[in-house]
């Protein structure tokens, strides 16, 4: 009961917020629900939903995630490994731990498909999304 106890505070304790959401036009993927959990001490999780929109079934697909300081400047990018088998227009959670690079916290966490291909296919639908990333976060003045 005290081990229960300990994580219960430890999960109360913990502060989420939402992080910004980009998608190419024609992607197969669509992100929702992304929130960023932050426990003290331990690295940021971003948990997120991604939706299948086609009536294919999909193998696999790829996020990125773009870090920003509180200036909107582009610190860090991390790829998530490919997350496996996405049936054809349903939602599967997922999770990436921030940890490819420094977070800060009064910056801006921006997430998006880069990547799907579908299942018995050896073509991949790709997007760069950087420029879009870049676009949805405000920069300030120096």
């Amino acid at each position: 009961m005290i081990l229960l106890s300990a994580a219960m505070a430890g999960f109360l304790a913990a502060a989420d917020v939402p992080a910004v959401v980009v998608q190419a036009a024609d992607s197969p993927v669509k992100i929702g629900r992304a929130t960023v959990l932050t426990v003290a001490g331990d690295p940021p999780v971003l948990l997120y939903a991604a939706t299948n929109q086609t009536d294919d079934d999909l193998e696999q697909f790829t996020v990125t995630v773009f870090l920003f300081d509180a200036k909107g400047i582009l610190k860090t990018l991390q790829t998530a490994p490919g997350r496996r088998t996405l049936e054809a227009r349903s939602t599967k959670y997922s999770t990436i731990v921030l940890d490819g690079g420094p977070v800060d916290p009064a910056g801006s966490i921006v997430i998006g498909v880069n990547q799907a291909q579908r299942v018995n296919s050896d073509t991949w639908w790709r997007a760069d999304l950087q420029a879009a990333a870049e676009a949805a976060v405000p920069r300030t003045k120096p």
